[in-house]
């Protein structure tokens, strides 16, 4: 895959699907069991297009576990008496699509969307049974649903699907990434098992987390084997933590078994400090600058020059950096240039937010109301990634604690030595437990309400294509084959509280 592709979500394609009345259903299988085309459904599939089937289904009021299709048309009295609900919501889901499709003559059709890579093998499935699969041009208005690279339940290719896939939680929690704007996954994973590193910076205790990682791979426990598809993310945390851990010399605490090769947390907190806040200056400039690039995709070079997370927002961050320079060493030249550029921000922003008010005294009371918040916004987010320090200090306070208190009982006889080794056992495993929790929230948060609301000013429509099961008669020829699965339905986007 090029890299501008792998930046990007996959790119789909408005597609008809045309076929003989006769042949529309059998085609319509075919596409159901591939998994890879989401069909535009008439009233939403509402009681307009309600049929048979789902009449039975309703009489017999019950649920079914999975939905499966009949390869060929079933009996559905019999199904009603065999109770087979699995079928019967399979067929009912048909029956919606044959319902909204679109007739002329002896000829019916349906539209929806495609990867534009699973079209030409979509086509020869459909072909096989009479029927076509036809490319348009996609609607003006209309944005396509967004798949990201390596969101389906279809096994990943290589190794950098496995991780990528291990990563795209973090996106889809936040919400749908617009199908316009760069894919933010494996920069959001990389930026994430960082600042946790740094928050969770003991080397035993990162160890422990690629131990977990590679028990999650093996599928054990089995009660979590759920969650394998996730070993990477975990084993990636745990490779962060243990290389923290390495340079500031904690292993299971200041045992000493590592030296410091960068910083002591709790003799330098100050250093610590200052480098989580750079660190989040940086990471807050790279935000922006991929929300310019957003903004220009979405709409154009005036969308990109106005927006607060825009070359605007970025115009004013970069004056406000440099004016924090001015404060920092002193020198009035930062100050002067800071401040020009800051001005220069606020005009374009200005301008951006007053056309969107009703204009007059109430709109420019308005611009000036968020102007001021975004100035202040700033600032707090900038501040906010101190955090990555004060929770490091936390991590390696617990961790100096509970080596104090095991160093101080093994001089006293055989019962100390053994309640040395009690405290270090559970002290450790208490701070593995409540660090590696508080750790993981806490980045999840940066990553959210710093980072991600600059990239991101709306939300897309997740790709949901039709995938179900087909029960194939037994000597017919089967048509199964590699399905693109739906992207994870994500939640809507986070909010602070």
């Amino acid at each position: 895959m090029p890299r501008a592709e792998a930046a990007l979500p996959v790119r789909m394609r408005r597609v008809a699907i045309v076929a003989p009345e006769k042949a529309l259903r059998e085609g319509l299988v075919r596409i159901a069991e591939a998994g890879c085309v989401e069909i535009d459904l008439a009233g939403d599939g509402g009681p307009d297009v309600r049929g048979p089937a789902a009449t039975r289904l309703q009489r017999l009021r019950t649920e079914p576990a999975q939905p499966v299709l009949s390869e060929a048309p079933p009996d559905l009295d019999a199904l009603e008496r065999e109770c087979r609900t699995d079928l019967l919501a399979g067929e009912a889901q048909l029956e919606e699509r044959l319902g909204s499709a679109v007739r002329h003559g002896a000829a019916a059709a349906l539209a929806g969307w495609c990867p534009e890579a699973e079209v030409g093998t979509t086509a020869a499935r459909i072909a096989a049974a009479g029927g076509a699969l036809v490319p348009l041009r996609t609607p003006r208005g209309v944005d396509p649903p967004t798949l990201l690279t390596g969101a389906g339940t279809a096994p990943p290719a290589h190794a950098a699907r496995t991780v990528r896939r291990s990563f795209t939680p973090l996106v889809t929690t936040y919400g749908t990434v617009p199908y316009a704007d760069l894919d933010p996954t494996m920069p959001a994973g990389i930026v994430y098992v960082m600042m946790f590193g740094l928050m969770f910076g003991d080397a035993g205790h990162g160890l422990l987390l690629v131990a977990l990682a590679l028990l999650l791979r093996a599928g054990r426990p089995r009660r979590v084997a759920a969650l394998r598809r996730l070993w990477p993310f975990v084993a990636g945390a745990g490779l962060a933590a243990t290389l923290a851990g390495v340079a500031y010399g904690e292993f299971f605490g200041p045992t000493g078994v590592l030296p410091v090769l960068w910083l002591e947390p709790l003799e330098e907190p100050m250093r610590l400090l200052a480098a989580a806040v750079e660190l989040g200056a940086v990471l807050l400039a790279v935000a922006y600058a991929a929300g310019i690039v957003n903004r220009w995709r979405e709409g154009g070079p005036a969308a990109a020059l106005y927006a607060t997370t825009g070359i605007a927002g970025a115009t004013l961050y970069l004056g406000l950096a440099a004016v924090a320079g001015y404060v920092w060493l002193g020198q009035a030249a930062y100050g002067v240039v800071g401040a020009v550029i800051a001005a220069g921000g606020l005009a374009l922003a200005g301008t951006g937010l007053y056309a969107t008010t009703a204009g007059g005294p109430g709109g420019a009371v308005q611009t000036g109301i968020q102007l001021f918040d975004a100035v202040v916004r700033i600032g707090s987010n900038v501040v906010s990634f101190a955090r990555l320090a004060a929770f490091g200090l936390t991590h390696a306070a617990l961790g100096s604690i509970v080596w104090d208190g095991t160093t101080a009982l093994t001089g006293r006889g055989p019962v100390g030595v053994v309640a040395a080794v009690l405290v270090f056992l559970l002290g450790n495993a208490l701070a593995f437990a409540l660090e590696a929790l508080v750790a993981g929230v806490q980045a999840l948060r940066l990553e959210f309400y710093e980072l991600f609301s600059r990239l991101f000013e709306g939300e897309g429509r997740p790709f949901r294509p039709w995938h179900l099961p087909v029960e194939h008669i037994p000597g017919s020829p089967a048509v199964a084959g590699p399905a693109v699965a739906a992207q994870a339905v994500p939640n809507g986007p986070a909010r602070e509280e």
